[in-house]
């Protein structure tokens, strides 16, 4: 027998282990992700390069195409699938919205004739901008490559969470140069102010004030060039400027001469504070010239996040869910610097904070599904949101609505901000001190007077008369925010708010007209809108926000049981529903937003996302199967217009990111996750405590949709839902499936929601 000393054992002990730390990390699930997918059609995904919550989206902007039907709509990120060209290469992108803003800092790299204005469709020899083909465009999490065809220039990018890295080799070397245009606008973006200065023959630094859907937003900048910078010529607008290193107006420009004979790299760091900030945001974050190493380095942020659920099924499966996952994380965005300082929503500087502050909130989407994903997911991330809402309620007096670079912009209808701050506290994510904080910014902000609150404060329903449209969805979300307020002041021993908002979040049977069986808006007098039209869609001239009463009928997610009531008890609420989705799929004159239709239910806009899930609350667990199967398998693919909707800042993903694995917490704020139908063989999340939860799927099969049983943990699981608690405790979950119904699966009234 051959000895070995203790130390080689030890030696040999940690390099196995090394080895297999090494191999686990070498999983890349960046490769099951396909960018594209919703970059098509009314998608509207950003394209490009960024890390998770990156505040850097950097990447193409293109000609918004007045003639397309939706007059550009389709642009509202900088690109579309469909489009062949590239005007240049901007910094900020919005996701999935349906408001088009950012688009900042556009540069460009060209060769031949100098042209200052964009160029316009069709018309690409007459201004700036290059022609392009998908065969010669790639695009990875962190990572966009594209030929410049007009100009012959191989333009790479990538980023980490405030810096953009541009990496240009020029094939064609006829009077190379570069242009930056601080003047660029797309969608409702328009320059107020910008300044451009040149500190050294190698560093520009500078700003750019706009307003659009952020009325005021601030962004200040600084460009760190790898080879020198010469022959720089400014303008504002047209006009020349000579003479000068320092420029400043409504929209200024600059045209570089470079030498191309070596790729060319700019570091390009964002800040919201002030451009001194923004060098030290490069120095901290990308501090050598290494495209490469800050390439490997996105990939990994990107590893870091999709790893968190291992997800186990075919590669085309598995390209819907990690594409959703990925873009589950473009939003919140970071909105300081590393530093700690930010811009606040009061317009003063707050510094060397010891949180990480968020913008660009779409909570009238996220509350439903991607901030649940979050609470799952990520701790930190999750605690970080809930200081960054408080802080902004301290600065502008109320909780976001929605939020943008440092903006209020108060789109969309009701109090989103409530259900997410409702969630945390009884989560657990938001620190005792702050408990007091959270409930006065709750109230506070549910006790308003703006549009139909002054009525809600008075336990009363929202006149017609006062609110010519939307009356009905504004009080709707009202109520699911007031539930929130209702679970705070219990969870706070506060009874008399509890009883209070307990009034308020049931004044939604107030607009339930028992003569048409929905909701309907109300005149002053009390008597109910007529003539009335439940299929009745068309944008802001009924009283539902992007929907009609059909499919508001159902937006009391809530207080479900309340709902089954208002509708004459289960029998008669399962009648209706299945009618619902049985009705045609016409919608007359209706917005873009109400889409993906089953029926009359409309996957692609948020308010009817939880409707699937609602069979299991009167005991019918498998046609909350049978609809989510049929939402999740007909619209979302691994094509460009793989999305049914605007993907609306990650909410449209999130939601499949969540029923793809069987479930889905239909009521945001009550901590249970409705059973549906996996997709999957196998996902393993890891949770942010350090345990792991893991749902493995038996006789998992394509026209295996109905759950047969469950077992958790081992043993046998009746109820039709799991709890936060049990997920965050980790453990494992198995799903038995069939082609079949078990119908009995969530029948009994003590298994269901």
């Amino acid at each position: 027998m051959i000895t070995f000393p203790l130390k080689a054992y030890l030696i040999a002990a940690i390099l196995l282990a090394e080895i297999g730390v090494s191999n686990a990390q070498k999983k890349d699930y960046t490769q099951y992700v396909d960018p594209y997918i919703g970059s098509a059609e009314h998608g509207h995904v950003f394209v490009g390069a960024n890390v998770p919550s990156g505040a850097v989206q950097l990447g193409p902007s293109q000609i918004a195409q007045t003639w397309d039907k939706y007059n550009g709509w389709d642009w509202c990120s900088g690109y579309n699938y469909k489009s062949e060209e590239i005007l240049g290469f901007t910094h900020t992108h919005l996701s999935g919205t349906g408001i088009g803003d950012l688009n900042d800092i556009l540069i460009l790299p060209a060769t031949g004739h100098h042209h200052l204005s964009p160029a316009p469709f069709g018309k690409m020899d007459q201004g700036y901008g290059s022609t392009i083909s998908k065969a010669n465009e790639t695009v990875r999490p962190g990572y966009y490559k594209v030929l410049l065809e007009d100009y012959g220039i191989l333009a790479e990018m990538t980023s980490s969470e405030r810096v953009g890295y541009h990496r240009y080799t020029f094939q064609n070397k006829n009077t190379p140069h570069l242009l930056i245009d601080l003047g660029f606008q797309m969608n409702w973006d328009k320059a107020t102010d910008t300044y451009l200065k040149l500190a050294d023959d190698h560093t520009l630094v500078g700003y750019r004030f706009s307003k659009g859907w952020a009325d005021d937003q601030k962004i200040y900048f600084a460009i760190k060039s790898s080879t020198s910078l010469r022959n720089i010529q400014f303008y504002n607008g047209n006009e020349k400027l000579n003479g000068y290193l320092v420029v400043k107006g409504a929209h200024i420009k600059a045209l570089i001469d470079i030498h191309a004979d070596t790729p060319v790299e700019l570091k390009v760091g964002l800040s919201p504070v002030s451009f001194e900030n923004a060098l030290d945001n490069i120095q901290q974050e990308i501090p050598n010239w290494n495209f490469e190493q800050a390439k490997t380095t996105a990939t990994r942020k990107w590893n870091d996040v999709l790893g968190k659920i291992d997800y186990d099924a075919d590669q085309r499966s598995k390209t819907i869910f990690y594409t959703a996952l990925y873009h589950s994380y473009f939003a919140p965005t970071i909105f300081n610097d590393a530093n700690g300082d930010y811009m606040g929503t009061d317009k003063q500087i707050h510094r060397q904070e010891n949180f990480e502050n968020y913008t660009l909130f779409s909570l009238w989407d996220t509350y439903r599904g991607l901030h649940p994903l979050m609470t799952v997911l990520e701790d930190k991330k999750n605690k970080d949101y809930i200081k960054t809402m408080l802080k902004i309620y301290q600065q502008q007096g109320k909780l976001p609505v929605w939020h943008l670079w440092g903006n209020e912009t108060n789109t969309m209808v009701g109090l989103p901000a409530i259900p997410v701050i409702a969630d945390a506290l009884l989560k657990g994510f938001i620190d005792k001190a702050d408990h007091e904080l959270a409930f006065e910014a709750v109230k506070t902000t549910a006790m308003g007077y703006d549009n139909g609150l002054r009525f809600v404060r008075e336990l009363s329903y929202i006149p017609i008369d006062s609110m010519d449209h939307e009356s009905v969805a504004w009080a709707l979300e009202y109520a699911i925010a007031d539930f929130g307020a209702y679970k705070m002041a219990k969870y706070l021993n506060k009874e008399e708010d509890a009883q209070y908002f307990e009034q308020r979040y049931k004044l939604y049977e107030k607009y339930f007209d028992k003569e048409v069986g929905h909701f309907v808006g109300r005149h002053a007098n009390g008597n109910f809108r007529r003539p009335f039209d439940p299929l009745m869609a068309k944008h802001r001239e009924n009283d539902y926000c992007e929907g009609n009463a059909w499919q508001y009928t159902w937006l009391v997610p809530h207080d479900v049981q309340g709902l089954i009531n208002l509708l004459g008890g289960e029998q008669k609420f399962i009648a209706k529903l299945d009618e619902f989705i049985q009705l045609p799929e016409i919608l007359d004159d209706a917005s873009p937003d109400i889409s993906g239709m089953i029926g009359q239910y409309a996957q692609g806009n948020e308010p009817n996302h939880h409707v699937p899930y609602l069979y299991t609350y009167v005991g019918q667990q498998w046609k909350s199967a049978e609809l989510a199967h049929k939402a999740m398998t007909k619209y979302y693919t691994d094509a460009p217009n793989g999305l049914c909707g605007n993907d609306d800042a990650g909410q449209m993903s999130a939601w499949y990111v969540f029923s793809s694995m069987g479930i889905y917490p239909a009521n945001p704020m009550d901590g249970k996750y409705i059973f549906g139908t996996p997709l999957m063989k196998s996902a393993k999340i890891a949770l942010s405590n350090g345990k792991s939860f893991e749902i493995t799927v038996k006789n998992q099969e394509k026209n295996n949709i109905y759950i047969q049983r469950i077992t958790w943990n081992g043993k046998p699981y009746q109820k039709s839902y799991i709890t936060h608690t049990h997920i965050m405790g980790g453990g494992k979950l198995e799903f038995e499936m069939g082609a079949k119904p078990n119908k009995k699966f969530g029948q009994a009234k003590d298994t269901r929601p």
